[in-house]
């Protein structure tokens, strides 16, 4: 484990990451939703508009706003009403949420255990600096976290200078930076599974690696009275019936992972008029391509039967059970649970799952988080919802394993 954290440095993973192309707060929702939907990350980071001058590129940390995804798209149309095109103009600026602290600028040179701290205090992103300067370094070990090796670009430029024969970073014209995120960071860890050990075959119960504190909504209840319960970090509320011992059964979920590359047009109607069960069911069903406008507003009542049918209500729910048209009942509910099944069912795990399974589990849906349900039933009863937090959270809280004694 010491030879993972404490050998490897933040510059060891992005070997063979693209550049990091900055998105201004001033492009459009439209331009935004396209960025989304080719993002890896399936959210984007925002920016200020800066300068061009060569000097406006040592500050690039401080010109983050806040991270975009798909389900701040979808709830802004919903809340915008019918006219789709005209919100689909609107500034970035007005709809990102500003919050500085999801982005932290680190020096090439950090440890890769320092950086996982930064993570655990919630970076989403590592904004890490290549230049010239970082390819004469051979030293994989660096200063210990205390904060300086998070200062501002120029000082960290001075100080790399000082160390390597090559022309300074901060007499180029621009930098190029790549974006580190959490998924990263665990797909390079379970390329070293063996290192972790015996942490990856515990069970996620044991370690503790989920979190028990989940957010959820009732499947009858309005998909958009949801929006105001989800929390930042998994961007995911549940689905759920609750059972007659207080239990939840998981339906479902609204996240910004199953909105991403989806026809938000098409989201935002459903968001706007469907109850929650009846959105969850039918949001991994739509897809991708542009549509024309809907033909009636976003918030016409379900039960209108006299409203002019349109291929987007159609094109949401592939099963083409007849939401839309019908007055959520208990007929419908029973409807939902006997088809939930396929790409809509929820993706999850259970609470006697590995930690390695889990790990995989996430990488290869690139999801951000997993609903982890009860072993011990077969009602799919919810009992937490891991994330890729919790995961390094759990690879890195046990002091033995980190700093193992010398033999």
């Amino acid at each position: 484990m010491a030879l993972v954290f404490l050998h490897y440095v933040v510059g060891d993973l992005t070997l063979g990451k693209p550049d990091f192309v900055e998105f201004s707060e001033a492009d459009t929702l439209g331009a935004a939703a396209r960025a989304i939907a080719e993002s890896p990350e399936g959210a984007i980071p925002v920016w200020r508009k800066r300068g061009t001058a060569a000097g406006a590129a040592l500050r690039s940390s401080e010109c983050f706003v806040g991270m975009l995804n798909s389900l701040d798209v979808a709830t802004f149309l919903a809340r915008a009403g019918r006219d789709y095109e005209r919100a689909m103009q609107t500034p970035v600026s007005e709809v990102v949420v500003p919050n500085p602290s999801l982005l932290k600028e680190v020096d090439p040179g950090a440890r890769l255990v320092d950086a996982l701290e930064v993570m655990k205090l919630g970076a989403r992103c590592l904004l890490v600096r290549r230049s010239l300067a970082w390819e004469g370094i051979t030293n994989h070990f660096s200063t210990p976290y205390n904060g300086k090796w998070l200062k501002n670009s120029e000082t960290m430029s001075t100080s790399t200078a000082s160390k390597s024969s090559q022309p300074s970073s901060s007499t180029l014209p621009h930098y190029n930076f790549c974006c580190l995120s959490r998924e990263d960071v665990v797909r390079f860890l379970i390329g070293c599974l063996g290192a972790l050990a015996p942490i990856p075959l515990s069970s996620i119960s044991s370690l503790g690696a989920f979190n028990p504190h989940y957010s959820y909504i009732e499947a009858s209840s309005s998909a958009l009275a949801a929006i105001s319960m989800i929390p930042h970090d998994p961007c995911a509320v549940a689905v759920v019936e609750t059972n007659s011992d207080g239990t939840h059964k998981i339906l479902g979920d609204i996240s910004a992972y199953k909105l991403w590359k989806c026809d938000y047009m098409a989201a935002a109607w459903a968001l706007a008029n469907l109850s929650a069960g009846q959105f969850a069911f039918g949001v991994d069903d739509n897809g991708s391509s542009p549509l024309p406008p809907l033909d009636y507003p976003i918030n016409s009542a379900l039960e209108d039967a006299s409203a002019p049918t349109s291929p987007r209500s159609r094109m949401f729910s592939s099963k083409s059970i007849g939401f839309v048209n019908n007055q959520w009942n208990q007929v419908a509910m029973g409807r939902l649970r006997s088809m939930y099944r396929g790409r809509s069912k929820p993706l999850t795990c259970k609470h006697t799952s590995t930690l390695a399974a889990v790990m995989a589990q996430m990488l290869s849906y690139r999801a951000t988080h997993i609903w982890v349900i009860d072993s011990e039933t077969e009602d799919n009863v919810l009992v937490g919802v891991v994330s890729y937090i919790d995961i390094l959270d759990a690879v890195t809280k046990y002091p033995s394993i980190l700093f193992p004694p010398t033999p």
